[in-house]
Parts: C-alpha cells; sequence; structure tokens
C-alpha cells in the first residue's frame, strides 16, 4: 500500500506525525509513505523507515513572490512530482486549507479531519473521507487517531513509538554533555538569560560539560554570553538541522524552552526538561520517555501571550534541582 502524506510544518507539527507513521507500519507490514513537507524540515521524514520519498515544498518561499514561482517552473515541477506516482490514499493531515489543496493534483481518495475536528473546517471540502478525532487531547495522539481511522486499524495501547534510531544518529563523543535549547520564535518564551547562565554555571560546578547550539545572530550572541567564562561550556559551531538532532542525539539530557528542537529532544528519547511560562504542554508539550514539563506560575502563565513573558516559579535553582533528578533516573543513564 502507497500513501501521500501531507504535513507540511511546523517543526513540531512534523515530528508529531512520526508515531502515527510507526503505527501503521506495524499494522499494515508493507506499507509505505511519501510525505509532502516544508522544504526546512525535509530531512525528518527520510529518518523514519516508513517513508519512502520526502517531497519537499516551499510555501513559506513562495508565497513572499508568487510571480517568480509561477515564472521559474517550481510550482509545476511539484505538481508533476505529485502526479509521478500512483497512490491509494492520501491522508491530509495538517487540516488547513493550504494542505488541503495540494491534495488536488493526486489522483486518490483523500482523508482527513472532518470540520468539528479540523484547524480549518474549510479544509474539509477537499476531502473525500471525513473522520472525527476530538480535539482535547495531545496533537500527538490525534494524528495517531487519524491515521488508524483512515488506514483501518487499532491505535495501539501506550506511548507513542517516533521510530528513530538514536544510536545510529548520534556522534561517538569523548565526554558527556548537556545541551541547553535556548532558542525560541516567540519573544515571550525566552527563559530569562541570566537563569540560563545560573543553570550553565551549576551544572559546570558539578562536572558537566555543557553546549549551547545557536540558529541566528541573535542566538549566538546570547549563547555567548550565557557561557562567558565557564571553561566546561561551549557554543556550537553552525549546524544544519541533521547537524543540531546528532547533537541532540548524544546528549545526556537537554534544557528546552517551548520550540522545535525540544520536540526533537523526546522524538529521539533524551530526557529532557521543557520550560513553559506564556504556553501550556497539555496539548503541544514534548511527548515521550523522560519528558519533564516544568510550569510557571503567576497570573500570566499559559496565557498565550507572543509578547508578554512569564516565568514567575521558574528559576534555575528550581531547573537546577530538577535536571540533577532527571540525570539519576534510570533512563538518563
Amino acid at each position: 500500500m502507497r500513501v501521500l502524506l501531507v504535513k507540511t510544518s511546523s517543526l513540531g507539527d512534523v515530528i508529531h506525525t512520526l508515531p502515527a507513521l510507526t503505527d501503521a507500519a506495524r499494522a499494515i507490514p508493507g506499507i509505505q509513505f511519501d510525505w509532502v513537507v516544508e522544504e526546512g524540515f525535509a530531512e525528518i521524514p527520510a529518518w523514519h523507515p516508513a517513508v519512502a520519498q520526502v517531497i519537499p515544498v516551499a510555501i513559506r518561499r513562495w508565497r513572499k513572490n508568487l510571480w517568480q514561482t509561477l515564472k521559474n517552473g517550481d510550482w509545476s515541477r511539484f505538481k508533476a512530482r505529485l502526479r509521478e506516482t500512483r497512490y491509494d490514499l492520501v491522508i491530509d493531515a495538517q487540516g488547513l486549507l493550504k494542505s488541503a489543496l495540494l491534495t488536488r493534483y493526486v489522483k486518490a481518495p483523500v482523508a482527513g479531519l472532518d470540520r468539528d475536528s479540523a484547524r480549518e473546517p474549510i479544509a474539509c471540502r477537499f476531502y473525500d473521507r471525513l473522520y472525527a478525532v476530538p480535539k482535547d487531547q495531545h496533537a500527538l495522539e490525534r494524528t495517531r487517531q487519524l491515521f488508524a481511522q483512515a488506514l483501518g486499524y487499532s491505535v495501539p495501547a501506550g506511548l507513542g513509538d517516533y521510530g528513530l534510531d538514536r544510536a545510529a544518529l548520534a556522534d561517538v563523543v569523548a565526554q558527556p554533555y548537556l545541551l541547553f535549547l535556548h532558542g525560541t520564535t516567540w519573544a515571550s518564551k525566552h527563559w530569562p538569560e541570566a537563569d540560563w547562565r545560573a543553570l550553565t554555571q551549576r551544572m559546570a560546578d558539578a562536572g558537566w560539560a555543557v553546549r549551547l547550539p545557536w540558529g541566528n545572530d541573535t542566538e549566538r550572541a546570547r549563547a555567548g554570553r550565557i557561557v562567558a567564562g565557564i571553561a566546561s561550556a561551549a557554543v556550537l559551531p553552525k549546524l544544519n538541522l541533521a547537524g543540531v538532532a546528532k547533537v541532540i542525539a548524544g546528549a545526556q539530557a537537554c534544557v528546552a524552552v517551548d520550540t522545535g528542537l525540544g520536540h526533537l529532544a523526546a522524538a529521539l528519547d533524551v530526557p529532557t526538561i521543557s520550560l513553559y511560562g506564556p504556553t501550556l504542554p497539555g496539548r503541544v508539550g514534548a511527548y515521550g520517555r523522560g519528558q519533564v514539563h516544568l510550569c510557571a506560575t503567576g497570573p500570566d502563565a499559559g496565557s498565550g501571550d507572543r509578547h508578554k513573558a512569564c516565568f514567575d516559579g521558574l528559576d534555575a535553582e528550581r531547573v537546577g534541582t530538577e535536571l540533577e533528578a532527571l540525570l539519576l533516573a534510570p533512563e538518563a543513564v
């Protein structure tokens, strides 16, 4: 059976789709998926053994210059690639108008969430098969349920399995290290820099090496200030997504703000402390074994405000204590 999956973005959403592939592969031997995904995340689907082809799409880039996209043939080539393979089914796991529109170019039945379940009900007009999945649960479990209904099997009990091989991705390192994932998109999700530095100093004093990745100049500068003068802490060189995945896979544990890389750490089964200020982990938090969610307190905690930070009650002392406990747990050994 050959299935085309449409799940284009974001990083966390893409990662949350992986366990559904594992469920399907175990329920239907020989099933293969081709995956339409944003070009910036195209490395991730290829890590899953049930994925035969990754079909990059560049909606984010193309919409900035629609005329150029049409003129240079990018859009035509993308549509042609969708038509190269005969599919038994298309699953739109995004539930948005932009993802539903992509399914129009494939000659196969299209399955998706019904209007009460999809993020954008208008997307349902493009589906041949509609499935109800309650919204009041984690996004990863919702995707598992959509796949199970669309492909005709029962969702396996227990935690979802991302299907990734941490050992195969990780580089061999001489010294165990901790990875601090400090970068995020919302200004309000940034944990205070002073707390990052205090936590780095605490773990360095305890004998740990600490590493910090970065994705842009602002993050690189912040990482430099956090590790300044701490001998066993260092800023990593510029890495692509695959490079960051290798560093995450090799870490003894991570500390992360609410960011896609935190979800990647969970997918790679790396014990992780995730810090939540203006957001809550209930429906989109890091999912997996060894995942600890620490939430701020105070009236603005969990407000969903993109601009107003709130990390009351979530200082370096509390995070450090939780991290030390996590490192003593069996899964961190």
